[in-house]
């Protein structure tokens, strides 16, 4: 995924009201969209180094959508309306090994009448689920984790795909991890155990897991390389 306006380099000084950040850009300080209304944990240090993404649409009263941080010394893509449409094309470029050669693609495909899946795949008859969750946490130099707060939904969609499991489908669940140079991934089980928990049983009723890296720039996001998986 290629950005279609270059970013912008400024420095955070803060983040908000869940979607507001305010930068400093060169003598000037803007605020900005923050397209990501979780907790951000260990992100926002003021000082940091942002990257915006201008914007010109006359309806729009913000003029710049925040894209990156750089926390710790590693870029962070923290637009989850971005972790679709990178999975999206690491699917249609055939980027997840586990999921290449798909004979048909649908996104945003309704399970239920309450729960819907970022993707549908085909591939000779058999038809899978995908979900995504994007990842921002990183606590330690090698380790991204998930989540960064207690989330009642994402445990929800966890129990979800082990329905479609018991209705014939194949159900996968990525984590895209957005930031640079992580070699492991693993459940933020001190965060939230009753997600972690939900995780175990899924795994054992044969959800897949998996966890992709990206590699990020201010000028693209794809999907890099896949990441170990640990279990505490």
């Amino acid at each position: 995924m290629e950005f279609t306006k270059s970013l912008i380099k400024g420095k955070l000084i803060k983040r908000y009201k869940r979607f507001f950040t305010d930068v400093k850009l060169g003598k000037d300080i803007v605020t900005a969209h923050c397209p990501n209304t979780g907790s951000m944990k260990g992100l926002l240090d003021e000082g940091n180094e942002v990257y915006l993404r201008p914007n010109n649409d006359p309806k729009r009263k913000l003029k710049y959508g925040l894209e990156i941080i750089k926390s710790r010394k590693n870029l962070v893509g923290v637009n989850t309306h971005m972790a679709n449409r990178i999975v999206e094309h690491g699917l249609n470029n055939n980027l997840i090994n586990e999921l290449k050669y798909n004979d048909s693609l649908k996104s945003e495909v309704f399970f239920n009448k309450e729960t819907r899946f970022d993707f549908l795949l085909e591939k000779k008859d058999q038809k899978i689920f995908v979900e995504v969750k994007n990842v921002t946490l990183f606590r330690n130099k090698d380790t991204a984790e998930f989540p960064d707060a207690p989330t009642t939904r994402g445990i929800k969609h966890l129990l979800t795909l082990i329905d479609a499991i018991k209705k014939s489908y194949k159900t996968y669940l990525i984590f895209l991890v957005q930031i640079q140079n992580m070699k492991y991934f693993k459940i933020a089980k001190d965060i939230d155990e009753e997600y972690y928990n939900a995780y175990l049983k899924a795994k054992k009723a044969g959800v897949n897991f998996l966890a992709y890296r990206c590699d990020i720039s201010s000028k693209k996001i794809f999907i890099d390389k896949k990441l170990k998986i640990i279990d505490d």
